[in-house]
């Protein structure tokens, strides 16, 4: 099959070092005479070649070995200093072959002894597309890093909008619903008090569902936005291990150096909805007795972990449709600048979440 990405008629722009003008002008002859059609400059020093990469659009550097003041091994590096991905081949005839391979290994495309330039053209054809393709490689990846940051930023976006709403409708809730329901029950009560018997019974069987009906808004509001956390990190997680306790019957332990800790509201969430979650994953998937959760809070990183004596968490489990909850979770950690790690194996599952604690408030003159 023909090669079209460098057709004949395509010049090819040639950066040569090499001392040498009579080789110079061999190398230049014999691409010529293969069939291509290059323009070529001749470098011999460090210096000059850099200058040449700085200024103008190059193709391909081609570079002897061994010249007076410079080597094919420093050429290769001034090219990489320049920051531009060019195929890079030597043209010698005394180079050892250690030191080719060593070349070759280090990144140069090709290696060719000038008594043997018959595939000098295509080597340097090779070379070309195999260039093309490294470029194309670094420019998906670098457009994917792009995706992947414009990815985080918008599922930052929504945890935030997700939380505001969730903090709005706790607020509905305890203000206009909770006020009417507590309106009804003073209703209820009174005509309890005052009706003939068989309506006080009617109103006491509906104020005991009234009183479940509160209950039951309480339990949204709390899990909506859980007022605890006005209390502090520390006493909200002191909080939902208890109630795990009482809806799990496990065995549950607590540790951290410090209950002084300052965190930006976001990240407070974000470390109770990670110990909401793992809570909620050992229950479903772990098998285990006992919950251990260790907090440290360094000077500006908070590190807690959730740690069972379940079954553990293999690589596929985290393929499985629960893990979602996991990516979720890792997502938002990095929303605040940290991140989530999960512990892989046997011996129980562990979790590390790690957030920034808040920057120290000046404290203000009196």
């Amino acid at each position: 099959m023909t090669d079209t990405r460098y057709p004949l008629k395509t010049r090819i722009r040639l950066l040569v070092v090499e001392d040498s003008e009579e080789d110079f002008l061999l190398l230049s002859a014999t691409l010529g005479r293969q069939g291509l059609n290059v323009e070529c400059r001749r470098v011999e020093e460090a210096e000059a070649m850099s200058e040449a990469l700085a200024r103008e659009p190059w193709d391909a550097v081609i570079s002897d070995h061994q010249l007076p003041r410079f080597s094919s091994l420093e050429a290769f590096q001034t090219l990489r200093d320049s920051g531009k991905v060019l195929p890079f081949l030597i043209v010698s005839g005394t180079i050892d072959d250690d030191v080719a391979v060593e070349a070759m290994r280090n990144g140069a495309d090709d290696f060719l002894n000038k008594s043997r330039l018959a595939r000098l053209g295509p080597a340097l054809t090779n070379a070309l597309r195999a260039a093309e393709t490294r470029r194309d490689r670094i420019a998906a990846e670098q457009a994917l890093r792009v995706s992947e940051q414009k990815l985080r930023e918008l599922s930052a976006h929504l945890q935030t909008i997700v939380e505001e709403e969730r903090r709005a409708i706790a607020r509905e809730i305890h203000d206009e619903i909770g006020g009417m329901l507590t309106a009804l029950r003073f209703y209820l009560s009174w005509v309890e008090r005052n009706g003939t018997p068989p309506v006080a019974q009617r109103a006491a069987q509906a104020l005991e569902t009234l009183g479940l009906a509160q209950h039951a808004s309480q339990n949204i509001v709390r899990s909506l936005r859980p007022p605890v956390l006005d209390a502090g990190i520390v006493p909200a997680i002191e909080w939902q291990l208890a109630q795990f306790r009482k809806r799990s019957g496990l065995v549950t332990r607590f540790r951290t150096n410090t209950d002084q800790i300052e965190l930006t509201d976001e990240s407070a969430m974000t470390v109770y909805r990670t110990l909401q979650e793992a809570l909620t994953n050992v229950v479903k998937h772990s098998g285990a007795n006992t919950v251990a959760v260790d907090m440290v809070v360094s000077e500006s990183m908070l590190s807690l972990e959730i740690h069972d004596d379940g079954h553990g968490i293999g690589a596929a489990d985290l393929e499985k449709q629960h893990s979602f909850g996991l990516r979720g979770l890792a997502e938002r950690a990095r929303s605040v600048g940290g991140w989530l790690e999960v512990s892989l194996g046997k011996g129980g599952a562990a979790l590390l979440l790690t957030v920034p604690v808040a920057a120290t408030r000046p404290e203000t003159a009196p």
